[in-house]
Parts: C-alpha cells; structure tokens; sequence
C-alpha cells in the first residue's frame, strides 16, 4: 500500500513539473523593447495563382452605361459572413487564364492586383470598347489554412496583403501550449510544396519572406512536448486511480468476509 502510494505521488509530481510554463516559451518577439526597430519590408504584393478567384468590376464617367455593363457580367458578390460567403467572379485556371467578357482569354498568372488592373484598362481602350476606364481587382478567396495544436480553421481575408501575426489575430491566437519557436509555413511554389519553420519569439521573423502570407498558405503549428506528458500522465492517473477503487472495494470485501466468518465461530 505504501508503494502504489509512492508511486501517486511521483506521478503528480510529474504531472505538476510538466504543467509549468515559463514565459520564454510564449511570449512573443521576446528581443524587442521600447527602443527597438526593425526595418520592414513594404513592397510585397500578391501574386495571382491557379485556382484565385477574382473580382473584377469596370466603371467610367465618360462612357455609356450600357457599354460598360458589358464588362460586369461576372461581378464578385460577398456575403457579410467571410466563412460563408458565396463564391461568384473569375476563377483563374490551372494555365493561369481567366475569360474576361468581350476581351477573352487573358493570362493572368504572377500578376499582382494592380498590374492585372492596369492590363484590362489598356485592352479596353486599345480595342476601342471604352475611353476612359476604371477597373478594380479584388482577390475574392484570400484565405490561411491552419492545421495543429489549436485544431483547423480556415481564416479569410479582406485585402491582399496578411502578415503571420494578422492571421494569428483573425484566428484567436495559438494556445498556452503550441510552440512560439516552431510555427511552419507551407506554400506552393512553381508547383512545388515548400516549407518554411519561424521563430515567433524573435523580431527576425519580421525580415522571413513568409512572415507575409499568400493566398492558399498553410501554417502548422504544434504542442509543448510537456503537453503531451501532461496528457499521458493525466491518462495514466485515470487509471491509477480507478484501479485503487478496485482495491479498495475488494480489500473491503475481504475484510468483511473474515469478519463475517469470525463471528459465526
């Protein structure tokens, strides 16, 4: 009896040390104070890819209506709930192409919001459809893929611009128990999948090309391993403890059994 005590109590003790969490291991951007700065990257843009949807809208002051409505057959429309928004606009194909209506196939790949902008302003005035146009392009299906400790959640995003700790934030955060030092970016690139693993806890992270976020990203992150201690022990204990009730039950039967035979004596 004294051991399967002894051997409790390690247990919890076990199951103490490894809940402990020391602010090293979750705090953020741990080299950075008051005086601190970093100088950051401001020229990153979107690039479309396969499988984007778009959305494209035409306008002019000095064009008639009727023409210009030609142009917005396929206008993207949003629902107020990004999770659930309805899918409408231009989906670009697996060869990079959209089909724009009137001016038809158009490559569109690698193309950032205001170079695709640019583009169909020039074709509309070259093919003589309309004089003075202005043309808006939206990335529809901005989106982070997260997968890990915190379970998954698809997060959506207004703009084409999403840092790591924006998508951190539309997310809720990571839990007390994910990993600050390892958060992996997965990313399609040139039809490959790449992998990049950050350290949230430095302000390095600011300078990591995939610390700005594309469309279709997926980060993956991981639990403390202490956490997965804490569980096992916490299993175990379960265990421990429904087998002592056993013995208990069975010790009391025991007992009661020779007591019952004593008295007939």
């Amino acid at each position: 009896m004294k051991k399967s005590l002894e051997f409790v109590l390690v247990l919890m003790t076990v199951m103490v040390c490894t809940s402990c969490m020391t602010p090293r291991r979750v705090l953020y951007l741990q080299d950075m104070n008051d005086s601190s700065s970093v100088e950051l990257e401001t020229n990153y843009e979107a690039r479309i890819a396969p499988s984007d949807r778009l959305g494209i809208f035409v306008s002019s002051a000095d064009d008639d209506e009727n023409l210009v409505k030609m142009f917005n057959q396929n206008r993207t429309q949003q629902g107020g709930n990004t999770n659930t928004r309805g899918w409408y606009g231009y989906l670009v194909d697996l060869n990079g192409n959209i089909y724009f209506p009137v001016l038809g196939k158009i490559n569109v790949e690698g193309m950032t919001r205001i170079e695709l902008q640019d583009t169909i302003s020039r074709m509309l005035v070259e093919g003589g459809y309309l004089k003075t146009p202005f043309v808006t392009v939206e990335l529809s299906n901005f989106k982070i893929n997260f997968l890990g400790a915190d379970g998954g959640k698809v997060i959506y995003v207004d703009g084409d611009r999403c840092t790591l700790f924006e998508a951190l934030a539309l997310s809720g955060d990571l839990g007390t128990y994910t990993r600050r030092d390892k958060v992996k970016v997965y990313r399609q690139v040139n039809g490959k999948m790449t992998c990049r693993t950050l350290d949230l806890r430095s302000s390095k992270v600011f300078n990591d090309p995939y610390f700005q976020l594309q469309q279709n990203d997926y980060v993956v992150t991981q639990s403390i391993r202490s956490q997965y201690y804490k569980q096992e022990v916490s299993y175990w204990l379960s265990w421990v403890s429904a087998l002592s009730s056993v013995l208990s039950v069975v010790t009391s039967v025991v007992l009661l059994t020779q007591l019952g035979s004593g008295a007939a004596l």
